[in-house]
């Protein structure tokens, strides 16, 4: 008689079959880098058709400063891996790294004034991050106990106005922690970014005007 989990002949067990999870995540990391292709597509062809409106461009950064803002003050609190992180941005929301980079391409998707842009960016955080989020809640909830407990008082995404109150931890921003995360990075690229936005179309008509 086999037992559950073998084949007559072979001795290994069946491996389990993936969960939605596993199996979303290994969809969204096969689709992630064609998505950003077509994103970058879609921006370079809303550049090249018509120029940025500068009001366009200016109440972009009502959204990118705080996305930005957002990051990084996460990043200075957040020890992956090692605790439960609840105070800082995590007392109002239990994402805020996330929720930062939706406002940065949310920011982007206004200053180009790209309904396509806007389309594709938010079918991209549907597909990779959520998955994403449940397989950190899992790791998170068999990791620490108190998890469920932070999430009945702290939203997944969304803020809550007040910070919810932590008993039992203690932390402040730490600078150190920022620069191990290279949380930087988010700034150097929303730079280049918006100068794209303001010289790219320029320099790629006299580029494509010289080559006649």
């Amino acid at each position: 008689m086999t037992q559950p989990g073998t084949q007559p002949g072979n001795s290994q067990p069946n491996p389990p079959h993936p969960d939605w999870i596993a199996r979303w995540q290994t969809a969204a990391r096969r689709i992630r880098v064609p998505l950003g292709f077509l994103t970058a597509a879609l921006y370079l062809f809303d550049l090249w058709r018509r120029a940025p409106l500068p009001a366009a461009v200016a109440w972009s950064l009502a959204l990118v400063l705080p996305g930005l803002w957002l990051r990084a003050y996460a990043a200075g609190y957040v020890k992956k891996n090692r605790e439960l992180t609840v105070t800082g941005p995590y007392a109002h929301t239990r994402n805020p790294l996330y929720l930062g980079s939706m406002l940065i391409a949310a920011g982007f998707a206004l200053a180009l004034l790209s309904w396509p842009v806007a389309l594709v960016l938010a079918a991209g955080f549907c597909v990779i991050y959520v998955p994403v989020i449940a397989s950190e809640e899992r790791f998170l909830r068999a990791a620490f106990p108190e998890f469920e407990q932070y999430c009945r008082r702290v939203p997944r995404l969304i803020p809550r106005l007040t910070p919810a109150r932590a008993e039992a931890h203690a932390g402040s921003f730490s600078f150190v922690l920022y620069l191990r995360h290279r949380e930087y990075n988010a700034a150097i690229g929303t730079a280049l970014l918006y100068l794209s936005l303001l010289f790219l179309r320029s320099a790629l008509a006299a580029l494509i005007h010289g080559l006649r």
